[in-house]
């Protein structure tokens, strides 16, 4: 067994429990805080998002166990989110460091998980697809808990068991996109360019021999949480209303949009009667262009805390469900109609903290941050309006 993400050990100790002696061994990498102890699996803990040398020679062993499977052994692999940053082997010519440049750099400019995947996908030996083609000929079972809207295998982890769609020309265009290629570092470049012009090292496609024998599976995403989220409002007196799970885009936009039901739903009780819950589960993206600290969740809040100004008996919350926002020590971070007259007494002015991308000092400042710790589970972000009566 092998694996990586933030709710690997979980997901292993599942696996342990059901396999018994039928277990050979196995190595999993998780974020540090997320680890834990198993009785057959060695867990290494390390770093996310982005990459470092403890995850580069976790990957290293678990591309090397890979590689000694043989056509009559199974690989059990265990993927969730953050598999990706924390299974970092790369290509021949480029470094750990050349990585973490490439890595911080789209982060900063907001790039989709989608396009940073891309990217790594083609500077991996383990993504991509390429985990299978490593354990070839042995057969491989892929146990997948989706942190990516949609559930697209292809973008859970940078898609190690699945064909790859994307290709070098994709990787370099995301980069000339964002206005990056000047700031890549040279080794990158080189190699995506020697990609594209001769086609060699690319990801494996679907019709790669190897895929005959694997079985990719789903086994939990948002929806399980949406769920359980509509199910506890319920209990409490609220009537749920499950708008998606699939939120997606500009987090401040998001925020607009949110408001504006709100408002409508504390006026004139549409969509649903009060007292009501309006629930999503997705991932929106943050465009950094502020020196402050903060998260998505963080910033859709106080995005929405300027929406709600002045309403009663409203109460909003957004958090990550692996209990991280950002590079935060916080999942998230709750409004409500007082929020902004709160902080204007504290000399608080919100809409700079927000230009600033500074909501993390914003709700700290103000005790209305969310610390729930590692959750060790990832199936993105959950945002809540409560709306009494």
């Amino acid at each position: 067994m092998v694996g990586g993400g933030k709710a690997v050990v979980p997901m292993a100790a599942a696996v342990e429990q059901l396999l018994k002696s039928r277990l050979d061994a196995g190595l999993v990498v998780t974020r540090y805080g997320h680890g834990g102890t198993l009785k057959k699996i060695d867990v290494v803990e390390a770093g996310h998002p982005i990459p470092d040398r403890t995850g580069l020679a976790a990957g290293q062993r678990v591309l090397d166990m890979l590689r000694k499977a043989g056509e009559r052994d199974l690989v059990i692999a265990l993927i969730s989110g953050g598999g990706s940053a924390l299974l970092p082997v790369p290509v021949d010519g480029v470094t750990l460091t050349d990585k973490q440049v490439v890595t911080a750099l789209l982060l900063r400019v907001g790039g989709t998980i989608q396009e940073i995947n891309t990217v790594r996908k083609h500077l991996s030996q383990l993504k991509g697809g390429n985990m299978v083609t490593a354990a070839a000929p042995a057969t491989v079972l892929s146990l997948v808990l989706s942190d990516v809207v949609g559930n697209d295998l292809a973008s859970i982890a940078s898609g190690p068991t699945v064909p790859d769609p994307t290709t070098f020309q994709d990787a370099s265009a995301i980069l000339h996109h964002y206005e990056l290629w000047d700031k890549i570092p040279q080794a990158v470049k080189d190699h995506l360019v020697q990609g594209s012009r001769s086609g060699s090292g690319e990801t494996p496609k679907p019709n790669h021999p190897a895929f005959a024998k694997v079985h990719n599976a789903i086994v939990g995403d948002v929806r399980v949480a949406l769920n359980a989220a509509a199910a506890q409002v319920k209990r409490l007196g609220y009537h749920p209303l499950v708008l998606t799970s699939s939120l997606i885009g500009e987090t401040r936009e998001v925020a607009k949009v949110f408001g504006a039901m709100v408002r409508e739903l504390a006026e004139s009780d549409r969509p649903i009667k009060r007292p009501a819950a309006l629930i999503a589960g997705g991932e929106t993206t943050v465009t950094v262009r502020g020196q402050g600290t903060g998260g998505r969740c963080q910033e859709f809040t106080l995005a929405l805390a300027m929406e709600i100004a002045g309403l009663k008996k409203v109460t909003a919350f957004a958090f990550g469900t692996d209990g991280t926002d950002g590079s935060t020590d916080v999942a998230g971070a709750m409004a409500d109609g007082n929020t902004l007259d709160k902080a204007r007494e504290l000399g608080l002015q919100p809409q700079r903290f927000l230009d600033q991308n500074d909501s993390y000092t914003f709700f700290h400042t103000l005790a209305q941050t969310i610390q729930t710790g590692p959750t060790r589970t990832n199936v993105t972000d959950l945002y809540c309006v409560l709306v009494g009566k």
